[in-house]
């Protein structure tokens, strides 16, 4: 399953952060070989694992004595992993993961600049060098990134009648009835516990709403989010999305978008090669800005992968963990990944070969003026784990202002 960004730890973790006492001397899980590491990567699709198999292949083979243990990890999966293995004292060496904040706060983790080479952290690009810092300090190690823009079936919307994509949130109510009417449905909506934060993120910053106010002050219940999932709730009961988007995640909506059965759904670059592609490479569709609920300021979220690497056996796993990111991030081994997973580039090298294709292109000029998820803040793990579990009952039988106002307090606890 094709899966990005912005899935977090599940809400707790920073409490069991603190609890575990798990610090700068946890044990090393290879018994304590400086040369060995554990890499614990997320499953993107099916071809995630045979690329990392093979670069460490060549990293162990330019590199004598290193090794380096590879465990895989679906997504739907990461968040209870990643709890286990702080209260258990078992992190991996590096982890590939989109939170690193509360890591960074609890000293868990190194400062970028203690793993790689001064060339690699100058290779990436500042939009992704800010969202990777903590207090100020990079912690973080950009990984792939991605933008949200609309997808539209064109041959549903010229049955319909539509000639263009939507601009404001009543032209996509609109088109999802015409569509609708013609058998068809109107709108995918993923708000299923894999990634309803995204989504609704999408809508709510086009609403001049979102998670925290001008000051960086959590205003998860503010007015405009609960306009927004009232928007996305009466979608839904007027039955022009698909069944049960409280339980949906993108993988269905996506596949459905590829079958022609959906007119309109949020996607991102990886949804061509991911899902279309593999289902109709004919398929007649347009991407177009993110609707807003007036027309006019059109918002694109922007989302991150990051890796981390925890500190481990005193400090003696940094020179082993420095060779194998320092090879990683060299610009061969960071495009191949790209083209493989259909994401976009964090590094300035590996920027210019996706920006000439004129798919991917969208996707790269929107990410300079992107908004992300305030991941640098330490509670935005409890704050994502929250809203996968619980915005989704909003659009199906519960009071949005209700849930929403239940996530505040999370986040207020949290942080």
């Amino acid at each position: 399953m094709k899966r990005h960004l912005t899935v977090a730890i599940a809400a707790g973790l920073t409490v069991a952060v603190g609890a575990s006492g798990c610090g700068k001397g946890s044990s090393s899980s290879d018994g304590g070989s400086d040369k060995t590491i554990k890499f614990v990567a997320a499953i993107y699709d099916d071809n995630t694992k045979g690329y990392w198999d093979g670069l460490i292949k060549d990293f162990e083979a330019r590199n004598s004595g290193y090794k380096v243990d590879l465990e895989m990890v679906d997504w739907t999966q990461m968040d209870a992993k990643v709890k286990t293995y702080v209260q258990t004292k078992q992190v991996p060496d590096v982890l590939n993961y989109n939170a690193f904040s509360d890591f960074a706060r609890d000293g868990l983790i190194y400062q970028a600049s203690d793993v790689v080479s001064p060339n690699t952290l100058s290779d990436f690009s500042p939009t992704f060098v800010d969202q990777a810092k903590y207090n100020g300090t990079q912690y973080a190690l950009p990984f792939i990134s991605s933008a949200r823009l609309m997808f539209y079936n064109k041959d549903l919307f010229k049955k319909a009648g539509i000639n263009d994509a939507p601009k404001t949130w009543a032209d996509v109510k609109a088109d999802a009835q015409k569509v609708k009417a013609g058998g068809a449905i109107g709108y995918g909506l993923p708000l299923g516990p894999e990634e309803a934060q995204a989504e609704f993120y999408s809508w709510a910053m086009n609403n001049n709403g979102g998670w925290v106010d001008a000051s960086g002050k959590w205003a998860i219940d503010q007015q405009a989010n609960v306009d927004t999932l009232n928007f996305l709730k009466d979608l839904n009961k007027s039955g022009l999305t698909q069944p049960n988007p409280e339980s949906t995640d993108r993988k269905t909506v996506f596949n459905q978008f590829a079958q022609g059965r959906v007119g309109m759904s949020i996607g991102g670059p990886f949804t061509r090669a991911g899902f279309i592609d593999p289902v109709n490479k004919n398929l007649n569709y347009g991407i177009a800005p993110l609707p807003s609920k007036d027309g006019t300021a059109h918002n694109t979220l922007g989302v991150m992968d990051v890796l981390a690497a925890f500190k481990k056996n005193d400090g003696k796993n940094k020179e082993a963990v420095r060779k194998f990111l320092d090879f990683f991030y060299t610009k061969d081994n960071t495009s191949k990944f790209l083209k493989l997973e259909n994401f976009l580039p964090v590094t300035k090298s590996a920027g210019d070969a996706l920006s000439a294709d004129p798919y991917f292109k969208q996707f790269v000029d929107a990410l300079p003026t992107s908004k992300f998820a305030p991941t640098s803040n330490p509670a935005w793990s409890a704050v994502a784990g929250a809203v996968k579990q619980q915005l989704g009952t909003a659009v199906a039988s519960k009071d949005p202002k209700a849930v929403l106002g239940d996530i505040q307090k999370t986040a207020e606890k949290a942080g």
